[in-house]
């Protein structure tokens, strides 16, 4: 039997490898929304052709190979067309992470867990009109664990469970000739609506504290650094961050201090007092700098399962709209159970006044669920900056 994938990520990826093993099937093509996605660097390195989606949102009937006996979806946000089931012999099945019709929509998975519903399942249905409406060709359920978040439950049972399900189908298919179809039952139907909370715009007021970077170089002896820290101490002054090393006899040192506004004066007299000392003592202070009225200052956080290109769509999107990076931070978390790696940027926005947020909330969010990251979006009022 001739198979077309079409999905997307980890899962996707993941069913080629389980199904590949199995008797009789034979793949002729994958489908995925981009270059990079992990389908579609697994489907090369298996020696299939790969289509990578123009439109994200629809499975044109080109991006099917003749010859094709049945489509599979897993995990994907593109509508597979009627044109494109009309290419396949017996259609298509997907898998979704739900027990059909309850859970009907992008956000399954979380929305089991918002509900909190006891019990989770999933469901490999047809392809048809509708999103997740189509006939049951097979089922499973599991238990929620007290306390399990969406990614816990879909890592620990829900994906196991869909690769499981597929197969089964898949082998009976093969074996019969056709798919089973056992229609919803509509009184029970829900729906898992796209959650947008990952997008959060928040207005602060000034914040309390002034950063000051102070930078110390002089002759390397003992008790520079207890100096600073004494210092920061009279004065209520957070010790943030701070770079020190010694170079050829000399010590050079660079600390952030997050002093209260009202101590800003005093600690700096106090620091300069140093110079008695033999230090050489710079101080950058932009507690008072404001941010340009034809500006507006943001903070924005992504995190995510790593893949490549989240940088490139993110500063894309952002040039295209003329917000600046002032500054950018990204970091890379390896779990130590799943083996998963976290991405995770921090970076300092500066929009034009005139951009509309709604917009530039709405677009984040697209990327987001696009990317399948969250993002969150803060507005800063006055922030300084350093």
């Amino acid at each position: 039997m001739k198979v077309a994938l079409v999905g997307s990520r980890f899962f996707a990826a993941s069913v080629l490898a389980a199904l590949s093993a199995e008797v009789g099937i034979e793949f002729i093509g994958v489908v995925a929304p981009a270059e990079d996605d992990r389908l579609a660097i697994a489907g090369r390195a298996a020696g299939l052709p790969v289509h990578v989606l123009a439109d994200p949102r629809t499975v044109p009937a080109e991006a099917i190979p003749d010859g094709c006996d049945l489509i599979i979806a897993a995990h994907t946000h593109a509508r597979v067309s009627d044109a494109a089931l009309a290419k396949s012999r017996l259609g298509g099945v997907g898998y979704h992470p739900s027990l059909l019709p309850r859970h009907r929509g992008i956000a399954a998975v979380e929305w089991t867990i918002l509900e909190g519903d006891p019990i989770a399942g999933g469901s490999v249905y047809h392809l048809a009109d509708g999103w997740d409406a189509g006939a049951i060709a097979a089922q499973d359920w599991c238990f929620v664990l007290k306390g399990e978040n969406a990614r816990q439950l879909w890592e620990r049972a829900l994906a196991p469970m869909g690769i499981a399900l597929l197969a089964k189908v898949v082998h009976q298919c093969r074996v019969d000739g056709v798919l089973p179809a056992f229609p919803q039952d509509q009184r029970f139907a829900t729906q898992a609506k796209m959650i947008r909370r990952s997008v959060v715009l928040t207005e602060d007021a000034a914040p309390a504290t002034v950063p000051l970077v102070v930078t110390v170089v002089g002759a390397d002896r003992h008790g520079i650094v207890s100096m600073l820290a004494e210092r920061a101490q009279r004065y209520g002054a957070n010790w943030a961050a701070s770079r020190m090393t010694r170079l050829s006899g000399e010590f050079s040192g660079t600390v952030h201090f997050d002093v209260p506004r009202e101590h800003a004066d005093a600690l700096v007299a106090s620091l300069n007092q140093l110079a008695s000392a033999g230090l050489q003592v710079v101080i950058a202070s932009r507690g008072s700098a404001q941010v340009p009225a034809s500006l507006r200052c943001f903070e924005l956080e992504l995190v995510g399962e790593d893949r490549v290109g989240i940088v490139s769509r993110l500063t894309g999107m952002l040039a295209e709209r003329g917000v600046s990076i002032e500054s950018i931070h990204t970091d890379i978390i390896r779990n130590g159970v799943s083996g998963n790696q976290t991405f995770k940027i921090g970076a300092r926005l500066l929009a034009p006044a005139a951009l509309a947020v709604d917009a530039l909330r709405t677009e984040l969010g697209t990327l987001a669920s696009d990317l399948m990251v969250d993002i969150a979006l803060d507005e800063r009022a006055d922030t300084p900056t350093e």
